[in-house]
């Protein structure tokens, strides 16, 4: 199977790919516009089943960017099944085997179908075919791969006047399909408000994250998005674990576990995140859920893929069950305590071997963290140097690590009190001002 998202290099990539499949023999289904969930339940969708799947898409990048993602029925590929991949690739050439066949399928509304069946199945009500008659949604899909949703809520009764940038446009001309882009969430925000919906919905390109707002048009993004899916979860299956990234608040930890569950940070990555959870799985760790704070999730009931379309179907099967008892989904996240500032810079690595620049700074800090007072150094962190501070040194905390790709070191303070960022942030510029190879600057500027 092979699909694509709607940049502008997409159909020419998808037709070059399938001609190279076709003359290795190989069958081809065209799924033409597709998302990438839809993509890999291709491989386990009954009547479909097929060896592996393509993906054309560059997911938030750029309109002139592209990519290719790959998968079998057991995810997607690592970075090592890539590398071998682009390493046959030079070498092989095509053998004289007999032309493979060509199809063009509409899986989209397969898949389409699938969530559709699961929101009247899970939501039960009178109206059975129409389970969502009543509600207001609306859904910005920024002119990527995602306008297929609102034509799903649709069909199954909500009002999705307001929707936004349902068409597909490679060149994104309203706003970045981006969740985490403040220019896109506010585009939701305004829709949702101005339309009076229950909920907003948005999605990135390719469809694999989500991000949604509530009816009061506050963002459920980042930790308030962990917090939401988690409560819901955590009421289907209790006292099980949450596997997150890095960088999440101190306030969603006790979210958690006052929810019953047991919070498990990791590094960043959404790749890092689910192989996590699958890992703690196969160890006997009951663990439903893997989540990024940029909206990557992936839930074990949905074979840990990460889909931004079953996300926000599992949280509108929620808000519709909610109603029946007078409540909202707002009412979830009422516990959830957000920190009163937090900000996040980038240092650049101004050496070529950054990754030991950055290793060296990382553990250098570790050891200036032991001799000083009031730096508590988080037991259960995977990546960096993440450290806490009380209510008289800033209140808060910060987490240091070197970025998976790029000669970057991120970092992320946040704090519960008026000043605490400032506060913590000299903290830690005693310590980086007196190392090498590291533009500083930003973190400068909060002082």
């Amino acid at each position: 199977g092979i699909g694509r998202d709607s940049r502008i290099s997409g159909p020419s990539i998808l037709k070059t790919a399938a001609e190279c499949l076709l003359n290795m023999g190989i069958s081809v289904f065209d799924c033409d516009l597709a998302s990438t969930p839809a993509m890999f339940m291709t491989t386990v969708t009954s009547g479909y089943e097929y060896d592996g799947s393509i993906m054309v898409t560059a997911s938030h990048l750029p309109y002139n960017r592209n990519g290719l993602k790959f998968f079998t029925k057991e995810g997607g590929l690592e970075k090592t099944d890539i590398a071998q991949i682009i390493e046959f690739s030079e070498k092989f050439e095509a053998p004289s085997a007999p032309k493979g066949t060509y199809k063009r399928v509409d899986f989209i509304t397969v898949y389409g179908d699938i969530l559709a069946d699961k929101i009247r199945k899970d939501v039960n009500a009178e109206d059975y075919k129409r389970p969502l008659k009543g509600f207001k949604i609306v859904v910005d899909a920024g002119n990527g791969a995602g306008g297929f949703y609102a034509t799903i809520l649709k069909s199954l009764g909500a009002d999705i006047n307001g929707s936004q940038f349902l068409e597909p446009d490679g060149k994104f001309p309203n706003h970045v399909p981006n969740p985490e882009d403040e220019t896109a969430m506010q585009a939701i925000i305004d829709a949702t408000l101005k339309n009076k919906a229950d909920l907003g919905i948005i999605f990135d390109t390719d469809v694999d994250r989500a991000g949604a707002v509530s009816s009061d048009g506050k963002e459920i993004n980042k930790n308030r998005l962990i917090a939401l899916i988690s409560a819901i979860l955590l009421e289907e299956f209790p006292h099980t674990t949450i596997v997150t990234d890095s960088v999440t608040s101190s306030g969603l930890k006790e979210f958690i576990e006052s929810k019953g569950g047991i919070h498990h940070r990791f590094k960043r990555g959404y790749k890092n995140v689910i192989n996590e959870a699958i890992r703690l799985n196969q160890e006997g760790i009951n663990c439903p859920l893997a989540i990024e704070t940029s909206g990557h999730a992936a839930l074990r009931e949905n074979y840990f893929l990460d889909d931004g379309a079953y996300l926000v179907t599992k949280i509108i099967i929620k808000m519709a069950q909610l109603k029946k008892e007078g409540k909202t989904l707002e009412s979830l996240l009422a516990p959830l305590q957000e920190p009163k500032e937090s900000v996040e810079v980038r240092m650049p690595i101004l050496t070529e071997d950054f990754r030991a620049c950055g290793e060296q700074v990382i553990s250098g800090l570790e050891a200036y963290a032991k001799v000083h007072d009031g730096w508590q150094i988080a037991p259960d962190n995977h990546e960096g140097i993440r450290v806490s501070f009380g209510k008289d040194e800033g209140d808060g905390w910060f987490l240091l690590r070197l970025s998976v790709h790029d000669p970057i070191m991120p970092l992320n303070i946040e704090s519960d009190a008026v000043g605490g960022v400032k506060l913590i942030a000299g903290k830690l510029y005693d310590y980086v001002k007196t190392v090498e190879n590291v533009d500083i600057s930003a973190l400068e500027k909060i002082l």
